[in-house]
């Protein structure tokens, strides 16, 4: 059997034009999200879309370094929910990071399809992204996601070049799936 076209080919790319991306394209990105399913239909995903120049400039300053390369992009997507906007689960796992994650995983195949860049990034100074989008502080900004057009390699620096056009790297699929029984030897927590 095969694989849908846009889950094989979706790479966390990172060279990222400055050319625009269209109010409708991102309104489809999201609509692809807000498809996602989630527990009793509780939809807990908050998108807060950044396209106004200064408000761009005040999250992309939030950025480190190393995510030097998404300072071109026209669009950053925020991603925020609060614990309470999902369902309450007994043994007191955040179910609304999992909900958040398949709208973000959508809105990812969906951008796939439609040859654009969405690439989920967690390296970000949160408060300082929330103060910037007026986001309250009892919500977690989850992710931030990076919006674009391919740009070009050249811009990246040697080690993101190499990945950007490198081969796609996967673990072995025996290595992160078992079949009946939980059978991984993953080193030890404290190792890591």
């Amino acid at each position: 059997m095969n694989l849908v076209p846009a889950i094989e080919t979706r790479r966390a790319r990172r060279a990222v034009s400055t050319a625009p991306v269209s109010r409708e394209e991102v309104e489809t990105l999201l609509r692809a999200a807000h498809l996602a399913p989630s527990c009793n239909n509780t939809q807990p995903w908050r998108f807060v879309v950044v396209d106004d120049p200064a408000t761009l400039e005040a999250v992309k300053a939030a950025l480190p370094g190393g995510n030097y390369w998404a300072k071109p992009a026209p669009v950053i997507l925020a991603v925020a929910s609060r614990r309470d906007l999902d369902c309450t689960l007994s043994d007191g796992r955040d179910y609304f990071l999992f909900g958040c994650g398949m709208a973000v995983g959508n809105l990812m195949i969906q951008a796939t399809s439609m040859a654009l860049i969405a690439h989920p990034i967690a390296g970000y100074k949160p408060e300082a992204v929330k103060t910037a989008l007026g986001i309250p502080a009892d919500y977690t900004l989850i992710t931030l996601v990076i919006v674009g057009r391919p740009g070009d390699p050249a811009t990246l620096s040697d080690k993101h070049h190499a990945i950007e056009l490198g081969p796609r790297d996967r673990r072995p699929l025996e290595t992160v799936a078992s079949w009946n029984r939980f059978e991984f030897r993953d080193p030890a927590a404290s190792a890591m």
